[in-house]
């Protein structure tokens, strides 16, 4: 019921997400709601059960629960029961290890037979090709979490079968048209997973004494966890009102009907959540009516599902959301793992990272396979790099942390380019990495620039590997563009991860072995480091799952029963089996990603005949060595010095018999000096041009106000001519860019 007191709010990260960072939905709500003037908590009860339960004391109730249960043992989960007191001896400080307090344990990991092993231990790599022979942190890192995968074993098979560690009871969100499975699964008595959970809700219940509860979902591992809290909460405070967004329902549950959801969670909200659960809050304190809030959906007095949109205001802009806030997350607290040796997925993985976005939505918007109808990426906005780098150094201040993952869809490169000038500007050392389009706007200078400001990696989806088919999904990108930009982020020492998808709308065989080719040509080439391939997948909201009929699919299945709707079931009767490619595209890749076998045939990675491949042996070679615009076509492009200001001095030389004065530019950098010789005119205006650069970043100076600054007339030569000089092109080398 409303009433005038202010709400005490709870928002809950439920089980599970990453071990290493924080989900960082709440973070972004409690800035937004904070700056509201409201009361805000928040937990993430996730990384919270992980420590419970992988302690000395949760797995002394693990191990007791499987020796009293009449539970049907595996060989392996028999091994691990007469390890037991090993693992409770080594448990906590593999944790304070992996949560980076302990880093002196790396060698006995390593070396010291410290570790009981398990079957996932059968599976290990050859850890010095794979870290070196210096990466003992990084080599325990994986260790440690292939016997923290062996314990997650011993769960699933006994005493918490729905328990991942990233996940919890996925397979119960995912796909899910009818809530019954979920409903059934939440009137069964807890289990010891869950009871765990459920202690630390009572805790979190208590020492918070909220009237409003929050869940945000994600993902479809993180939808039981929070049904499970809910419907504990109301058992402990029936007066709590119990709100739900998310990713999860922003793409699954935009269509619920199912009134059952509703014992659980009183209000469902869509899209950002920022606007609605600020009008419900409204509501709550009797200053707005029912009718009139927004994206929000609730179980009226007739016990039907009802959408209430009433609500007429904008959305909260993206300049005006705020910054995120960590304040209650417990940052220290968190698992550094190494689940698997793909360097990107490692990124995923290991490390703390702060979460930003650069931009809402994406500005291309127009991937077919992409729900481009929905508001996370149809409605984009930006945000100046002043405000942006503003909330990267509160961020800092407030976690102590400088790494950031910006959760971009497709983080524009433009926005990228300005935030770089700004954190260059401001002189903050930053780590970043985030995801991109490959596009040609992404010139080798932009991505150097980009590297100079702290990007370390990007990921970009180049998809299928056809031209034929990118038009089809409308990437706007072809393969020779996406070598050449590749090829610029590599040379500036920035990591690339491709995502690769197989099993596309009228995708041959022929198609999917030349897709192949052309990603083993990549990697072969270097200028990919990382993929991954996907299996397409049609979704309600894309354009295919829109109109399957103009990608010549039918749409087969599955009948909505009233839940969940998003992933849906496809025949592709004019493309290939595209089953049958997933192991051989796999394999093929993991191997080319360590350079192994790249002169194979492609045959050799599928037990079933292939095509041979058309794609030429030198695809890429030849994009790569395609000549690019020359300076002087660049006319209207921003110049940018990423050295110092250059020390000036004259001297006289001996030519021909006669002496001539000339000017050397000193220049000194991290890590060599360089001189660069010139004519005294030209010495002087370099001079000068290079110490603004270097200081005044607010000025733009575009390539044609530089030339007409230039003294031709006292140089002896044109700017034309002076863009193709050595001096010039050892400046362009050295950090002279056009952006």
């Amino acid at each position: 019921m409303p009433t005038n007191s202010t709400p005490r709010i709870l928002l809950i990260t439920p089980p599970l997400t990453q071990l290493n960072t924080p989900y960082p939905a709440t973070a972004y709500i409690t800035g937004f709601l904070r700056g509201q003037g409201f009361q805000v908590a928040q937990a993430d009860l996730g990384i919270e059960l992980v420590l419970k339960l992988f302690s000395a004391a949760g797995l002394r109730r693990v191990f007791d629960a499987v020796e009293q249960g009449a539970f049907e043992l595996s060989d392996n989960a028999r091994r691990m029961l007469r390890l037991r007191r090993r693992y409770e001896m080594t448990i906590e400080p593999v944790i304070r290890f992996l949560q980076n307090k302990d880093l002196t344990l790396a060698p006995r990991i390593c070396h010291g037979r410290y570790l009981p092993e398990a079957a996932r231990f059968d599976q290990v790599a050859d850890l010095e090709t794979a870290f070196g022979t210096m990466g003992l942190t990084d080599q325990a890192r994986h260790l440690a979490t292939l016997y923290l995968e062996d314990l997650n074993d011993l769960i699933k098979e006994t005493v918490g079968p729905q328990f991942g560690l990233s996940r919890y009871a996925e397979h119960l969100g995912l796909t899910a048209t009818s809530f019954e499975p979920m409903h059934t699964a939440l009137q069964q008595a807890p289990n010891l997973v869950d009871e765990m959970l459920l202690e630390l809700g009572t805790a979190v219940l208590e020492r918070e004494q909220p009237d409003v509860v929050g869940f945000s979902v994600p993902f479809p591992g993180n939808l039981y966890g929070a049904l499970r809290l809910a419907k504990h909460f109301k058992q402990l405070r029936p007066a709590v009102k119990t709100l739900m967004g998310g990713g999860y329902p922003n793409t699954e549950l935009r269509q619920i009907q199912e009134p059952r959801f509703f014992d659980y969670i009183d209000y469902l909200t869509l899209d950002d959540g920022e606007g609605p659960w600020l009008k419900l809050l409204d509501y709550f304190q009797g200053q707005r009516d029912l009718g009139n809030l927004q994206r929000t959906f609730h179980r009226n007095a007739l016990g039907r599902v009802e959408y209430l949109n009433g609500c007429q205001d904008a959305n909260i802009p993206h300049t005006e959301v705020g910054t995120p806030d960590y304040d209650g997350l417990p940052l220290t607290e968190y698992l550094s793992v190494i689940e698997v040796l793909n360097p990107m997925h490692r990124l995923w993985s290991d490390g703390r990272w702060n979460k930003l976005t650069v931009a809402h939505g994406c500005y291309w918007k127009r991937c077919s396979f992409c729900d481009v109808t929905l508001d996370y990426i149809s409605r984009y906005e930006t945000a100046p790099a002043t405000l942006l780098v503003d909330r990267i150094e509160q961020i800092v201040r407030q976690t102590g942390q400088t790494g950031f993952h910006f959760v971009d869809e497709a983080a524009p490169p433009l926005a990228l380019r300005d935030l770089a000038i700004e954190l260059l500007k401001r002189r903050e050392s930053i780590t970043w990495w985030g995801n991109i389009r490959f596009e040609k706007t992404f010139s080798p200078d932009l991505c150097r620039l980009l590297a100079a400001s702290g990007c370390i990696a990007v990921s970009g989806g180049l998809e299928v590997a056809s031209d034929r088919l990118l038009a089809l999904m409308e990437k706007g990108v072809s393969i020779a563009q996406v070598a050449r930009v590749t090829d610029g982020f590599t040379q500036a020492g920035i990591m690339v991860h491709a995502y690769l998808m197989y099993g596309f709308p009228t995708e041959t065989a022929q198609e999917t072995i030349d897709s192949l080719e052309v990603v083993r040509q990549l990697l072969a080439a270097g200028v990919v480091q990382s993929g991954f391939w996907h299996r397409f997948a049609m979704t309600a909201h894309s354009p295919v799952g829109k109109n399957p009929a103009k990608y010549q699919v039918a749409q087969i299945g599955p009948e909505f029963e009233g839940f969940a709707w998003n992933d849906l079931w496809h025949d592709d009767p004019t493309g290939a089996d595209h089953e049958q490619f997933g192991p051989g595209l796999a394999k093929a890749l993991y191997n080319y990603m360590h350079g192994v076998a790249l002169e194979e045939p492609l045959q050799f990675w599928f037990d079933f005949r292939v095509p041979r491949t058309t794609v030429p042996r030198n695809l890429i070679e030849s994009a790569l060595t395609e000549p690019g615009k020359p300076d002087s076509a660049k006319q209207n492009m921003r110049v940018f010095w990423l050295g110092n200001a250059p020390d000036i001095r004259f001297e006289m030389r001996q030519k021909k018999g006669r002496q001539i004065e000339q000017a050397i530019l000193t220049f000194y950098e991290q890590a060599e000096d360089f001189e660069l010789k010139t004519t005294p005119m030209i010495g002087q205006w370099l001079h000068q041009l290079l110490g603004e650069l270097a200081t005044d970043y607010d000025t733009k100076r575009l390539l044609k106000e530089v030339a007409a600054s230039y003294p031709a007339a006292e140089a002896g030569m044109s700017f034309e001519a002076f863009m193709i000089s050595p001096q010039w092109l050892l400046l362009r080398e050295k950090g002279l860019l056009l952006v």
